[in-house]
């Protein structure tokens, strides 16, 4: 009996009848766990498999025996016997992914357990970004890029600014801040269910970029709303939406300014008085 580990179940297979000289279908086969890509390349796991080959008794055959009829028997029963254990490894799959399934939604949460919320209440900002640096850099040990040390400090007194920087930082951002988005959904969630703070994620000075961005934008937007007493921006992306709301209602704390959808879901911010709404 081995224990055989690979990056899929294919490989472990294919492993461990390398190991044993016989073809899969003549192993017992007992999955351990199965493979799993994860998130981001986070929590990435390898297939592992209890491999065994069973001894099985040929009955010896004499030369006077009629050679044809006890060539088939033993074929027969080879055949049967490879069909059998073939038949263990598939209902050995399909038990441990039925398994899988089940741990799946029992699973805890990844960030740990945090039903005494009472905790967190007593903890200062100062005090909730120490933690959350130590847990978040336990939680990126294993990423495969290549980053510093994640830096966690109070923004202000409701919010964490989480800084992100190193040689493959600009690849956590991804083609159109897909990457950027996915992160700072699943960290906001946690910080905030966690610790009752909002987040600001800056990785390789992404957020800074588009703030700068947004904010040579909205001249000409500002300038309409001057002159007009409303307005309302083009088209944004998700990320540059919410930079553009913040801007917008920090300069005109004493205007309507919302987000609007359009027929094919795409976001725009409208600017007007509140005694038109």
């Amino acid at each position: 009996m081995k224990k055989i580990e690979a990056p899929s179940l294919e490989l472990a297979y294919a492993k461990a009848a390398a190991e044993f000289g016989c073809s899969v279908t003549m192993l017992q086969v007992e999955i351990v766990q199965f493979p799993s890509k994860g998130i981001l390349g986070l929590f990435k796991k390898s297939a592992i498999i209890v491999a065994n080959l069973p001894v099985v008794s040929t009955p010896i055959v004499e030369k006077k025996a009629s050679v044809p009829v006890m060539s088939e028997e033993v074929h027969e029963e080879e055949v049967e016997h490879r069909g059998s254990m073939h038949n263990d490894v598939l209902l050995s799959e399909s038990f441990a992914t039925e398994q899988e399934d089940e741990l799946d939604e029992d699973d805890e949460d990844i960030y740990g357990d945090y039903d005494d919320q009472d905790d967190y209440e007593e903890l200062s900002v100062e005090e909730c970004a120490l933690e959350v640096k130590e847990k978040i850099n336990e939680l990126f040990k294993s990423i495969c890029f290549d980053l510093h040390e994640i830096e966690v400090s109070a923004y202000d007194e409701n919010t964490l600014l989480v800084e992100i920087t190193g040689i493959d930082s600009a690849l956590m951002i991804g083609k159109e801040g897909y990457r950027y988005k996915a992160l700072s959904y699943m960290l906001f969630n946690w910080i905030n269910a966690a610790y009752g703070l909002q987040l600001r994620l800056e990785i390789a000075e992404f957020l800074k970029n588009q703030e700068e961005s947004i904010a040579r934008y909205l001249v000409g937007v500002c300038e309409s709303i001057e002159r007009d007493g409303r307005g309302q921006t083009k088209t944004l992306d998700g990320v540059l939406v919410q930079i553009a709301l913040k801007q917008l209602r920090d300069r005109y704390p004493d205007r309507y300014v919302a987000i609007r959808s359009t027929r094919d879901g795409g976001k725009f911010i409208v600017i007007n008085s509140y005694h038109e709404y």
